[in-house]
């Protein structure tokens, strides 16, 4: 049922680069995917680096991999060791060929700014998100669809035999990231303050951000909450997208927008169990919205810039994806009927917009205007609109 996508493109990218490390939240495959791409490489080696013992095996790295030159060695859960970066860059270069490591990280490079520095030039870093839709086939598609927008796309969420038994692995998910998983990131903010955060960044999930109201809220200042959020992007669990600037006379909005990158975790901060909950919440469209908007990432990729178009009148598009020359648009609409308003029009012609999609659960696509349809978002996933 599952497919992992990245696994051809990691196999492709070791016979690039010396090294190669998959980045992903916690608990989203990242080991599984490796597993399976290991037996692919006789004699590779795995080691956790949550287990005491295999820490231990690196306590002389040099020796350890003298060990097993020649073998692909992959190494789980890096960031618990950053002291290891400047020895593997002598390893590396000592071998002089690619293919030689497999790191795995619940941490951005960012956060990981040791293996920046001492690896660049010999590491090519590939993101791993939850499962998309274009992974979880086949079967019913509005019902595979209402399943991953309900639980969200980590395995065992998606995976469970229940929705309620989903809901309970996702909020000792939540307890055991705050409480084990940021301190092992050498971050020292109490648990308790860190949910407070994050569950108002599920109540202003697809809305602008304001630092002051949540700061003020938190008994903090915008700065600190400012920083809360930048931790919480660079551990792959928000997304900041930023408001478009084009070369306008225009007015435009410069705040950005943030949103929980996966669905499931968004519901179990709002306390929503079921899809009937969903149904009657107030941030039901915004999280379809996020849905959307994770999932046509994904699917464009890295080459393209997005951002979000909104003027202080009104004139407003959810997502704007520039590549070059070329400007495309995505709309979301939780609506089975969907509308746009006015705005939207305002939008188009304000940025010139070549093609733009009404994403909504309907059941076909068909046009609203000339380069605008309205369209389920599986079809346009399977579209290649991205290329």
């Amino acid at each position: 049922m599952i497919e992992r996508r990245l696994r051809a493109k990691v196999q492709a990218w070791l016979g690039r680069f010396p090294a190669v490390a998959l980045l992903g939240p916690r608990q989203c495959g990242k080991s599984t995917l490796a597993k399976e791409i290991l037996g692919g490489f006789p004699g590779a080696v795995y080691l956790d680096l949550e287990r005491p013992k295999d820490r231990a095996k690196l306590s002389d790295a040099e020796s350890f991999f003298d060990l097993h030159a020649g073998r692909l060695v992959c190494l789980d859960e890096i960031q618990r060791t950053p002291e290891l970066f400047p020895a593997l860059r002598g390893i590396l270069d000592e071998r002089g060929k690619n293919g030689q490591l497999l790191l795995l990280g619940s941490a951005s490079r960012e956060l990981l700014r040791q293996s920046s520095e001492t690896l660049a030039g010999r590491i090519g870093y590939l993101e791993l998100t939850p499962f998309l839709l274009s992974e979880v086939a086949p079967g019913p598609r509005d019902a595979l669809l209402r399943r991953l927008w309900l639980r969200g796309g980590f395995p065992r969420s998606f995976l469970a035999g229940s929705d309620r038994d989903s809901f309970e692995w996702r909020q000792e998910f939540i307890r055991s990231l705050l409480e084990r998983d940021m301190p092992q990131l050498g971050i020292g903010i109490p648990a308790e303050s860190l949910r407070r955060f994050w569950a108002m960044c599920a109540h202003s999930h697809g809305q602008l951000w304001n630092s002051s109201k949540i700061g003020e809220a938190l008994g903090v200042s915008h700065t600190t909450a400012r920083s809360y959020l930048d931790l919480l992007s660079k551990t792959f669990l928000l997304r900041i997208l930023p408001p478009h600037e084009p070369n306008l006379k225009k007015r435009l909005v410069r705040t950005p927008k943030v949103y929980l990158r996966d669905t499931g975790l968004l519901h179990a901060l709002l306390d929503q169990a079921s899809f009937d909950e969903l149904l009657g919440h107030p941030a039901y469209g915004f999280s379809w919205e996020g849905l959307v908007i994770e999932e046509v990432l994904a699917a464009f990729g890295t080459d393209w810039r997005p951002s979000f178009y909104r003027t202080p009148k009104g004139a407003e598009l959810d997502l704007v994806l520039e590549r070059g020359r070329r400007r495309v648009a995505i709309e979301c609409k939780a609506s089975q009927a969907p509308a746009v308003s006015k705005g939207f029009w305002i939008a188009m012609e304000d940025l010139k917009v070549e093609r733009a999609w009404v994403v909504a659960p309907v059941k076909e696509t068909y046009p609203l205007a000339k380069n605008v349809s309205v369209t389920p978002l599986a079809e346009l996933l399977r579209s290649n609109m991205g290329t």
